[in-house]
């Protein structure tokens, strides 16, 4: 049905003023979101600081360093790819910790020749193994970015660069233009650079400070919406309290569509399977998902698992239905309510996020190293889960109307697709509000201590 402007205007006088207005908006127009802003991460981004640090007879030698501030959201193999348009005529005699995928026409060079004459070159990061003369400090993993929350020394990426055929003075260098940043794929839009103030340094012993002869920043967001036009995953939700398990959205992130896209996923008991995964889109890393009816690489599962008096138990499973990627240090942000009380949680790290001040509903969990910070490709150990226990706040706790479900998931940064809200679980019309378990939360909890212990 298309959305028409109320007409009855005897039935509008009757509404509050912002009823009015609540109405009237959500009546008349009708928005298109990108998810080009991240309200769980509002000044998350990555910045890329140019350094000067000293000049050359036709040029300069600079630092390039990029800081992935965003909370949750990281850069995975094969990595980013950086690229910019010089703005005048611009080589690139030498670089250290990086190189460019191509060196360009540089006939025009005799004896030494640059490393790069393209005008708009395009970087890559160096391999781990690459050997220690051709290193600086935090270059050299291959363009993987970890997360600022989840590991902030692996945050950072470095290399170094020698410039020439550009100005030797502040006044005389001009910035390049048209900054691109491919992580690996689209999702991030840059901004131009802008002269910022000096960046200083400390010296190894730590009794000295330089300062670069000139520094400028650039700022790349993110937008989901640019990353891929498809969602990346959904999320299904069940309860001890209905026998209803409310499945991810039907096509939530695409179609079984046989006709048309022949083999656009893969039943797991198919005798190909193996040669499927190894075959044509493997070194591109295109996803080969196994055939759901939600079509989604991965899925997360929330299940109110548990009622005590004071306590309320819920079990999440993070699930992967892509044969052809395995995520290393995988990451889940979860709003709900109900997270200011969170008690304990098993086998996940946990950290609170607070994107606006007096507001904790918002957390963010990840493995735990060496245990289950891998989420391995589709198959039978293609799965994590771990449960959390929440105190019961008596002024707003409830199971009614899907009050227990959260309100938003994130997987790996990516918004993902939850069911719609009148499908959640509900109670029972004739059961009670509070369905009360017979364990003791503590011994719930000895319990599910001994179990972890006997698989670990």
């Amino acid at each position: 049905m298309e959305p028409r402007c109320l007409s009855d205007t005897g039935s509008i006088v009757k509404l509050s003023s912002f009823a009015i207005l609540l109405v009237f908006l959500l009546s008349c127009f009708s928005f298109t979101s990108t998810e080009a802003y991240d309200a769980l991460d509002p000044t998350g981004n990555i910045t890329i600081k140019w350094d000067v640090i000293s000049w050359t007879p036709d040029g300069y030698v600079a630092v390039v360093t990029m800081f992935n501030f965003q909370q949750y959201r990281h850069i995975q193999t094969p990595g980013w790819t950086l690229g910019w348009t010089w703005a005048k005529k611009e080589v690139i005699w030498s670089m250290v910790g990086a190189q460019t995928t191509e060196q360009g026409d540089c006939s025009r060079y005799k004896g030494n020749v640059p490393h790069c004459c393209k005008k708009d070159p395009t970087v890559v990061d160096l391999l781990p193994g690459t050997p220690y003369n051709q290193q600086i400090a935090n270059c050299c993993k291959g363009g993987v970015m970890n997360s600022w929350i989840q590991d902030p020394a692996n945050a950072i990426s470095s290399f170094q660069i020698s410039v020439g055929a550009a100005g030797t003075t502040n006044k005389t260098v001009r910035l390049p233009k048209n900054f691109t940043l491919k992580a690996p794929g689209p999702g991030y839009s840059c901004g131009i650079a802008k002269i910022v103030k000096p960046t200083r340094f400390l010296t190894a012993d730590k009794r000295r400070w330089t300062q670069a002869m000139m520094t400028w920043n650039v700022t790349c967001t993110y937008s989901q919406f640019l990353a891929q036009k498809t969602p990346t995953c959904c999320v299904s939700l069940s309860s001890f309290y209905n026998e209803t398990i409310v499945s991810c959205p039907t096509c939530a992130c695409g179609c079984q569509n046989n006709a048309t896209d022949p083999g656009s996923c893969v039943e797991p008991n198919n005798p190909y399977l193996a040669s499927a995964v190894s075959g044509p889109g493997k070194s591109t890393n295109a996803p080969l998902v196994q055939c759901t009816s939600h079509m989604c690489p991965v899925r997360v599962h929330w299940h109110v698992k548990l009622n005590y008096k004071e306590y309320w138990r819920v079990k999440v499973t993070i699930t992967n239905f892509n044969y052809r990627m395995n995520y290393t240090l995988w990451n889940l942000v979860v709003q709900h309510p109900n997270f200011d009380n969170l008690t304990k949680i098993f086998s996940f790290n946990y950290k609170s996020l607070t994107p606006y001040a007096g507001l904790n509903d918002t957390a963010m969990l990840w493995g735990v190293k060496f245990y289950n910070d891998l989420l391995t490709q589709a198959g039978p150990l293609g799965n994590v889960q771990s449960e959390l226990l929440f105190r019961k706040d008596a002024s707003t706790f409830t199971f009614e109307k899907g009050w227990a479900f959260p309100r938003r998931i994130y997987f790996n940064g990516d918004n993902c697709v939850m069911p719609p809200p009148d499908a959640y679980p509900w109670l029972p019309n004739s059961s009670p509000k509070q369905v009360i378990s017979i364990l003791h939360p503590a011994i719930a909890i000895f319990v599910s201590l001994l179990f972890l212990l006997a698989y670990a």
